[in-house]
């Protein structure tokens, strides 16, 4: 007797030209009009012989592949079996297996080429918007790799530590720096970089806010030269602690809305060798579990600054830092950047180099192509309503028509977006 299923349907296969993933062929088509494939093989390493392919050949899948949700280079299969999303895109892709050679050949030869590639396209995004002035938030995190040539950070364990750099106007990765695990503190060359960069957009950064990556006096030396306020993490150095005990200032604080917290708050003038004194805003609260022997039943968060603003407001313009864990954050896991392939830094560095520009065309597509509603969504939430589209593909009068099998409304959405992409043109 055979087995009754629980739902009355039976499975089979089709031959017609079907995709899960109609927004794909759009963010393509965006892709496109940014000349990201001219760009990459115009700044990238091209092949010593005429059978080989140019980088846009490896790199455009790929960026369709983590746009689409995939994480692996494995998850490379399902666009190979997309026929729809590639006749569409106008690509072929190469096979999955062929991608970690191809990343650890062309990691170290190519990557600064790269680098010039999402310069271009962030000069692009800020040429168009409309702010002339910006705040600069830099931030590393951390990114678990238990690979072979992964060192020891200072948590314990293998991985790699690389630098963001965002605007808080609008959430674009301007700068980043992928560096092995052990590598802390970040050099004046860092902010002179991203400073470059935004100048030569005829923008210019009028204050940056920091983690105590940056927190020496060099770095204050560079931004008072620049004119900038900044708000950096101080480190809680022998010396710091005594300046910051030392101050008989302290009053409740209170957050943004009014709502008195548990933490205290006051302010004192700091100076550490070869720099002139600078402003430190400090909060002080009492330690849950305080040691036995320990004298002061304190702790600490020091903010150096120069600006001349009321102490609180100090802390809430640091506070405004949260931004760029959010970008972090749709990096890592929206992107899928917490995931190395290889066990190549120059791989790994040209990879994460790809997420960055996904994760800014996306921006660019979220700013300009879709409503404005669309602004804060992350990457989960366009997947779900505007790339995860099922389509099928036919052709009519010698032109390719994508039929979505979704409602009118949905029709007319991909239908701006795509006009919208005149705008790059």
């Amino acid at each position: 007797m055979l087995q009754q299923m629980q739902l009355n349907f039976k499975l089979g296969i089709t031959k017609e030209k079907i995709t899960p993933r109609s927004g794909v062929a759009v963010y393509a088509e965006m892709l496109k009009k940014l000349n990201v494939d001219l760009l990459i093989d115009k700044y990238m390493p091209l092949p010593a012989s005429n059978r080989g392919y140019k980088p846009s050949f490896y790199i455009i899948p790929l960026m369709l592949m983590l746009f689409s949700g995939g994480r692996h280079i494995e998850d490379l299969k399902e666009l190979i079996n997309d026929t729809t999303i590639t006749e569409l895109a106008g690509i072929k892709i190469p096979s999955s297996s062929t991608y970690g050679d191809w990343l650890r050949r062309l990691g170290k030869t190519g990557l600064n080429g790269f680098k010039k590639v999402i310069y271009e396209i962030n000069k692009r995004l800020l040429s168009l918007d409309k702010n002339m002035e910006y705040t600069l938030f830099i931030d590393p995190t951390m990114i678990e790799a238990n690979k072979f040539d992964a060192v020891k950070s200072y948590t314990g364990f293998k991985g790699y530590r690389p630098i963001i750099a965002a605007l808080n106007e609008i959430p674009i990765i301007l700068f980043h720096e992928f560096r092995d695990g052990n590598i802390s503190g970040a050099t004046v060359g860092v902010l002179e970089e991203i400073f470059n960069i935004i100048n030569l957009s005829g923008k210019k950064i009028t204050h940056v806010s920091i983690d105590s990556e940056f927190y020496s006096s060099c770095v204050i030396e560079y931004l008072t030269s620049k004119k900038v306020t900044f708000t950096i993490s101080a480190d809680k150095t022998s010396s710091m602690k005594e300046q910051v005990k030392r101050i008989d200032n302290w009053s409740e604080f209170k957050t943004s809305d009014g709502i008195v917290t548990d933490r205290l708050i006051g302010e004192s003038i700091y100076c550490m060798e070869k720099s002139d004194p600078f402003r430190i805003v400090a909060l002080k609260w009492i330690k849950k579990e305080a040691g036995l022997f320990e004298q002061d039943t304190y702790c600490y968060h020091v903010i150096a600054t120069n600006q001349d603003t009321p102490k609180e407001e100090v802390i809430y313009e640091y506070n405004k830092r949260v931004s760029i864990e959010n970008a972090i954050k749709e990096l890592k896991i929206g992107f899928g950047m917490e995931d190395i392939p290889t066990g190549d830094y120059f791989a790994n560095a040209l990879f994460f180099a790809v997420g960055v520009l996904v994760y800014n065309t996306t921006v660019i597509m979220k700013l300009h192509l879709l409503p404005e509603e669309f602004r804060n969504k992350t990457i989960e939430t366009i997947r779900w309503s505007v790339v995860n589209i099922a389509g099928r593909l036919i052709n009519h009068g010698r032109r390719l028509v994508l039929l979505i099998a979704s409602t009118v409304d949905k029709l007319i959405l991909y239908e701006r977006m795509r006009d919208n992409c005149f705008i790059f043109a």
